[in-house]
């Protein structure tokens, strides 16, 4: 038979209220007094009924986290992020994985599971920006990266324009006269990243080589190998290349260890995302590093803000800090 609330409060010799005080953190309890039940709640193994807290108080206390792929460095990492912010205050996680498929999104943007959770944090992959424009979600949500909330959801990003002009920045200070991107297209980070690529040359005087520019069929290790040996075949190869994201990266480097060239005396390799992999690579991977744990402790708060009916009708945006981090790929 299940321990109930009375058997707690018998057994730590105070009232079934006390008890519910002490689960429910309630703060005007003595030390002594939470010491008593917390260990009758021990000794009992019991175990609160969540769905009826979440009744009484209105929320589950739970939120979820909706991201393409959990096996991806940089998801996994911010996904750790966010659990930590969450933790902080009380807040348990529940991570979904999309595969950035639409109809998973959809279930997103539907509002997932009901009353299980009070918010989302959602990063879509898939969804373009007028779906997110017209979503009635039922929840409150707030969007990761360069996807366009559409003045309906609060959102988190870099500025992938200006981190991406950077990037290729650094490239054009090295001397570099034929800088390459891997991970162009779309209308998402490819997109928005190519502009910044782009601008940067421009600002330099360097007229952008569509022959240069290679989308592949993703942003995997396996990508980044196959874009570089595309380019490598060409009749003059790049000189520098920026890869969008770390894993495109690796992989490009893998290529160009296998052909024999030098990084970066012979090709010059920037990255975006400044995944763990990438630090400790040979030779380590020069990058744009976003702060991670500011994205997730402010992506947290803007969902918990929203949850207590703050915030407003106007959605709010925030732009997360980055760095670049200079390492041997660049010669740094």
């Amino acid at each position: 038979m299940a321990t109930r609330l009375s058997d707690v409060a018998a057994r730590a010799g105070v009232s079934v209220k006390t008890v519910s005080n002490v689960i429910n953190d309630y703060p005007h309890i003595t030390a002594r007094t939470r010491a008593k039940v917390e260990a009758a709640i021990a000794a009992l193994d019991y175990k609160p009924n969540v769905s009826a807290r979440s009744l009484r108080k209105g929320r589950s206390d739970f939120i979820a986290l909706a991201i393409p792929e959990m096996g991806s460095p940089y998801f996994a990492e911010l996904g750790a992020a966010i659990s930590r912010a969450a933790k902080r205050r009380g807040i348990t996680v529940l991570i979904d994985q999309t595969e950035g498929e639409s109809a998973a999104e959809r279930f997103v943007l539907d509002g997932m599971r009901g009353q299980l959770i009070d918010g989302i944090i959602f990063s879509p992959l898939a969804t373009a920006p007028a779906k997110l424009t017209s979503a009635d979600t039922g929840k409150p949500l707030v969007l990761l990266g360069e996807r366009p909330a559409g003045g309906q959801f609060d959102r988190v990003a870099v500025d992938s324009v200006q981190a991406s002009y950077d990037a290729t920045t650094h490239l054009i200070s090295l001397g570099r006269h034929r800088i390459a991107a891997i991970g162009v297209g779309g209308t998402g980070t490819g997109a928005v990243r190519r502009k910044g690529y782009r601008k940067a040359l421009k600002a330099a005087g360097m007229a952008h080589d569509p022959v240069l520019e290679l989308a592949g069929t993703g942003y995997h290790r396996l990508d980044g190998a196959a874009s570089m040996r595309e380019l490598l075949a060409l009749p003059e190869p790049p000189d520098a290349v920026f890869c969008f994201n770390d894993l495109l990266a690796l992989g490009a480097l893998r290529t160009l260890a296998d052909a024999g060239l030098r990084v970066p005396d012979d090709v010059a390799v920037v990255g975006f995302d400044d995944i763990e992999d990438g630090r400790y690579h040979s030779p380590s991977l020069t990058t744009v590093s976003p702060d991670k744990e500011w994205l997730a402790d402010n992506a947290v708060a803007l969902l918990l803000d929203r949850i207590a009916g703050n915030g407003g009708s106007t959605h709010r945006d925030l732009t997360v800090p980055y760095t670049l981090e200079i390492r041997e790929s660049t010669g740094g």
